[in-house]
């Protein structure tokens, strides 16, 4: 049954007054399947697509089930970017002050001392695993007094190649512990971390009802040359009602692309990895503000990334699975906006992203560009998706 409103949840009245006072009343659908079973302690494995809410199902439930004043860190988050890092330390911090509880983020691209010391007197961490590893390494950081686990888009976290590095901080996190797991998508390697790291998880699965995630988005595959590719997107652009963002593969070209639509006249900032984290924070700064309305990046320095105001994705160079699509086109549509997904498709692209297309359900929208349809590769079921499970005390269906 979903909840109505968060006093239905019997949260304590300093939070409900930090929820009343940035105007949430009632629980999202993602929020409202977890945070019965998350506020009483078991462990939660959930399907959630990007914009649904996510941030706040574990939230809640790590400022409610914390002491202030107790092991540092009591509770411990790893997210895969240092932008998603920042933003679910600010959403915690707004209510996780209203209990006198300290939150620190440990991340890449800056100083170490400094934020070893913050994370020393916090109660919740958020961390990127490469950096909590490093400050682990240095004896910088101790993991033994963590009651409250949570593994935030998982999915990402291990296409990103952090799996060693999440294998190794979680041998020194205490057994006896919650654990939360978040990610867009549930089958392969996530599972096998369900498997290993879960006691029995209660496990939200599939679609959200009410969520405007990317199959609510009107998708569309251009057929482009390299001649044209350029002149597709500049055309797209002029159509957006509001912010663009770009995906490209590499850093060269996302630099290499903002320099063109810069000449083109186009207000636009690059974003990757190859960047300071001063010179990210002020090209997001720049886009989150309408300073520039487009914004080229490559998947990893957009991960996180969570603007309502984002009314297109563009895909300029077409994302290498399924996954990556679903990532990708989840920055719009968030929050039930309207949002539209754009894949520009060369033609020794279109066999691979016609196999995307399929398994998006999307080979219609790739048809109706005059593009054929390949023939899959892989049959994928959900028969062999359960069958990757194993067993559960409790499945919920939505």
């Amino acid at each position: 049954m979903s909840t109505k409103s968060f006093r239905e949840l019997d949260l304590s009245e300093p939070v409900l007054r930090a929820l009343a006072a940035r105007s949430f009343h009632a629980p999202f659908t993602i929020q409202s399947l977890v945070l019965p079973d998350a506020l009483a302690g078991l462990d939660v494995v959930a399907e959630s697509p990007t914009g649904s809410g996510k941030t706040l199902a574990f939230a809640l439930p790590i400022v409610e089930r914390t002491e202030p004043g107790g092991a540092r860190p009591a509770a411990l988050v790893l997210v895969p970017t240092r932008e998603l890092a920042l933003q679910v330390a600010g959403e915690l911090r707004s209510f996780a002050e209203a209990r006198k509880l300290r939150v620190a983020a440990v991340y890449g691209g800056v100083p170490v001392a400094a934020q070893a010391k913050r994370a020393k007197a916090a109660e919740v961490l958020i961390a990127t695993p490469g950096r909590l590893q490093d400050l682990l390494d240095r004896r910088l950081a101790a993991l033994g007094g963590v009651r409250i686990l949570v593994l935030d888009e998982a999915d990402r976290m291990l296409d990103m190649g952090f799996r060693p590095q999440v294998d190794r901080i979680l041998r020194l996190v205490p057994r006896n512990r919650q654990t939360m797991l978040f990610s867009a998508t549930l089958g392969g390697s996530v599972s096998e971390l369900v498997a290993s790291y879960t006691d029995n998880p209660i496990r939200v699965e599939g679609r959200l009802p009410g969520h405007a995630g990317p199959g609510d988005v009107e998708h569309r595959f251009v057929p482009v040359t390299r001649e044209t590719k350029l002149d597709v997107l500049v055309a797209e652009l002029g159509a957006a009602a509001d912010l663009t963002l770009v995906f490209v593969r590499t850093k060269r070209g996302a630099d290499r692309l903002a320099r063109a639509l810069e000449r083109r006249g186009i207000r636009v900032a690059a974003l990757h990895g190859d960047m300071s984290q001063g010179a990210r924070e002020r090209a997001l700064g720049r886009f989150e503000t309408g300073a520039v309305t487009t914004l080229v990046a490559t998947d990893v320095a957009a991960r996180g990334l969570d603007l309502d105001r984002i009314t297109h994705v563009v895909n300029y160079d077409p994302p290498a699975d399924h996954e990556g699509y679903v990532h990708r086109v989840g920055r719009t549509g968030r929050a039930g906006r309207a949002g539209t997904g754009v894949t520009l498709v060369l033609p020794e692209q279109e066999a691979e992203v016609s196999r995307v297309a399929g398994r998006l359900g999307r080979h219609d929208e790739f048809r109706s560009a005059g593009m054929q349809v390949a023939a899959s590769r892989l049959v994928y079921t959900s028969r062999n998706r359960k069958g990757r499970w194993g067993t559960a005390n409790a499945r919920r269906k939505v």
